[in-house]
């Protein structure tokens, strides 16, 4: 397995020609049907005001060069017969005390989703905080990751990679953070890879059982919040579980397309004070990440943990399931305003859980979006649990 040195480069032609398929696009004048405001999809302003911001505000270099302060490398991971691309960040700490972190996104994330802890993780301010060396790998199909290259491939798959990726970077031992699909390699690493010493997840989507009495009033919002997910939301899952071709196709070469698709999830999955009024970072967030999809031509493949992957209805339990129990110490922090947030006495059912956390003000990104919560839960969890 060789590591290369990898930094983003998007020529200006290819900027020049996003930029001009967004001047050339043809938006709707109107809503679906009157008053639609967001029960049919995003409200149409908001494709205005993304558009028109992403066309005459949005800086891709200067994004570009904020994203290559850090480290990228590609690493070609021999397992199998095959060799598989792996796009990553490095960044060590410079403490000595630092321990190993590998942070793995989801759909619609990428590896950008963890921008705002990586320099906090790496080299605290206070000398007393717990540092780590921090990794974080593009998905098989995400960005410059190559895809899967069969069918059949899973999230396990992704963990034995991802862990052969941490062996070969010299750590026999690391922690993990993951949410979304990431959530799904964290879960196989922790449970079945002996290098994996603690697991901390923002996603962990066991739903409360019918019969279950006393619910606390958090509890109640987050079965509301979970019935309405699944009934409401979850349009796009069925297409790339059943037709990523199609749904890629149409996408691949169409930036306001990829934007209706992964933006979406952006404004939906997300504390309400980021969208009223509009917060001007978290539109630079949505369009950074929009803005890879399309020059890295991944929108098709990075559906595919939809069609070779657990469906949303069987979520729950794929992970009460034995094999997939996290027997090393698991800590787990419950965003009020994820997709579909867990509670402790659901989550305690899926691993060894020995921290627990709410948010009441954050969302599915949430490394993106509440940034000192995962901070903090992190350092308190491995700084207490992890054991080299």
């Amino acid at each position: 397995m060789g590591i290369s040195p990898f930094k983003i480069d998007i020529p200006e032609h290819e900027v020049d020609r996003l930029k001009r398929k967004l001047q050339d696009t043809r938006l709707p004048k109107r809503p679906i049907v009157p008053e639609a405001g967001s029960d049919y999809g995003p409200p149409i302003d908001w494709f205005q005001r993304l558009h028109k911001t992403w066309l005459h505000e949005f800086d891709w270099f200067s994004v570009q060069k904020h994203l290559n302060r850090h480290d990228h490398f590609i690493a070609d991971i021999d397992d199998e017969t095959f060799s598989l691309r792996t796009h990553f960040t490095h960044t060590r700490s410079s403490r000595d005390d630092a321990i190993p972190l590998i942070l793995i996104h989801g759909w619609p994330g990428s590896f950008h989703e963890f921008d705002r802890v990586v320099d906090a993780f790496t080299n605290p301010e206070d000398p007393s905080q717990r540092a780590f060396h921090v990794v974080i790998p593009s998905l098989p199909g995400f960005c410059w990751s190559s895809p899967p290259p069969r069918r059949g491939w899973t999230m396990k798959d992704t963990a034995r990679v991802f862990n052969k990726l941490m062996n070969q970077l010299g750590y026999s031992t690391y922690v993990v953070q993951a949410g979304d699909w990431g959530s799904f390699v964290a879960r196989e690493l922790g449970a079945n890879f002996e290098e994996c010493k603690a697991v901390h997840f923002n996603f962990c989507p066991v739903e409360l059982d019918e019969g279950i009495t006393g619910l606390t009033p958090r509890e109640k919002v987050i079965k509301q919040r979970q019935q309405d997910w699944l009934d409401n939301h979850l349009g796009y899952a069925v297409v790339m579980r059943t037709r990523p071709h199609t749904i890629g196709v149409a996408l691949t070469d169409n930036p306001v397309g990829i934007l209706a698709w992964v933006g979406e999830k952006y404004i939906e999955a997300v504390h309400p004070s980021k969208l009223d009024p509009p917060d001007p970072a978290w539109d630079q967030a949505i369009l950074t990440t929009c803005s890879l999809y399309y020059f890295t031509d991944c929108i098709m493949t990075s559906s595919l943990p939809y069609f070779e992957g657990i469906k949303h209805a069987d979520f729950g339990n794929f992970f009460l399931k034995k094999e997939n129990y996290v027997s090393v110490p698991m800590g787990y922090t419950s965003f009020l305003y994820d997709t579909r947030p867990g509670t402790e006495r659901t989550v305690k059912q899926t691993g060894n859980v020995v921290f627990y956390s709410e948010c009441d003000d954050g969302g599915h990104f949430a490394a993106l979006e509440r940034p000192d919560v995962i901070l903090r839960d992190c350092r308190k969890f491995f700084g207490q649990w992890f054991k080299a």
